[in-house]
């Protein structure tokens, strides 16, 4: 764009363009604005729901990274799209896991619940206040601390340590 008396500012890309893009399949996600190949959200989606049931997690802290760096979705559109795929994510992997080795405690999760839908409008409020860099930031501490805490967990000798050699339980 070339106004008189004034310097030409070229247009802002989104985000980087990387071998990525090139796939076949390419689908436009017009709240995400993006334009790529469908292949690559799905195969991040089954990565992550893998992941879920092995780990047990709602694969959030891995899904947000992977869809604002590998994706280049806005961290904004990238929050509320995680929670939204969490949600049959997590489901069907409850589901999995309470028929197939009955470990799902359901009073606990009752409890969990009642906390998260407390703290979900106030996580949301200040979501929305903070800039993406921000939001960014604060996964990042999370996860590291998260990984710091089982790493510390895994390197430390357990006080019950012959007790889990001779199979005597506690």
């Amino acid at each position: 764009v070339r106004r008189m008396g004034t310097t030409p500012i070229p247009p802002r890309k989104l985000h980087l363009h990387t071998w990525i893009h090139g796939l076949p399949l390419k689908m436009r996600f017009r709240a995400s604005k993006l334009y790529i190949s469908a292949i690559v959200p799905f195969l991040i989606g089954a990565a992550v729901g893998i992941l879920a049931a092995i780990l047990g997690t709602g694969g959030g802290f891995l899904m947000l990274p992977a869809m604002i760096y590998l994706l280049g979705m806005p961290t904004v559109m990238a929050v509320g799209t995680s929670l939204f795929q969490i949600v049959f994510v997590a489901a069907n992997v409850t589901l999995l896991q309470s028929l197939h080795n009955q470990t799902v405690d359901i009073f606990l999760a009752l409890v969990l619940i009642v906390g998260g839908v407390i703290g979900a409008p106030l996580g949301s409020r200040v979501a929305g206040k903070l800039p993406g860099e921000q939001l960014r930031a604060l996964l990042a501490l999370i996860v590291f601390g998260v990984s710091l805490k089982l790493l510390v967990d895994l390197i430390r000798t357990s006080a019950d340590l012959y007790l889990l050699i001779t199979g005597v339980a506690s």
